[in-house]
């Protein structure tokens, strides 16, 4: 079973509407049951609480439901758990970095890395904006899946 954990740094915007989308995806092509997806924080904020309204509202836009997901902060298992791991952003990347045991034989990256002409660069975070950035965010988000969705049935 091929496992991916999405993290920001609540876990209630960008790393949760990134495990909706990509549960939506499989889903609709009948493979869900083949994956293990998680999101997780590198911060506790919000450990417990769902998605933000706006991310929720933003994705049931798109059909996807994000409303049974809750925060959680990132775990040491997580690095036995997930095969995959995609920061939303470098501080992200370079906080789990820190916290990655030696030797971690998975993959820890940048999550954009999987979307063509965005490698190296991060997903804003639309937290203190308008809704227009958590649409903007969304759409990033999905490309970003789509591209990771295709290195995972390629594989």
């Amino acid at each position: 079973m091929s496992s991916v954990l999405f993290v920001c740094t609540g876990n209630i915007c960008r790393s949760p509407t990134a495990e909706g989308i990509l549960r939506h995806k499989l889903k609709s092509l009948g493979v869900l049951g083949r994956f293990s997806i998680d999101s997780a924080a590198t911060h506790s904020y919000h450990t417990g609480h769902p998605p933000d309204d706006r991310t929720v509202a933003v994705a049931r836009e798109y059909g996807v439901e994000l409303g049974d997901l809750r925060a959680r902060a990132v775990m040491a298992g997580d690095f036995q758990d997930f095969q995959t791991i995609l920061a939303m952003d470098r501080n992200h990347l370079r906080i789990l970095k820190t916290m990655t045991p030696d030797p971690y034989a998975g993959e820890l990256r940048l999550f954009l890395d999987y979307c063509p002409g965005m490698e190296g660069q991060d997903v804003p975070d639309p937290y203190y904006g308008e809704i227009r950035g958590f649409h903007d965010v969304y759409a990033l988000i999905e490309r970003g899946v789509d591209g990771f969705l295709r290195s995972l049935l390629d594989s």
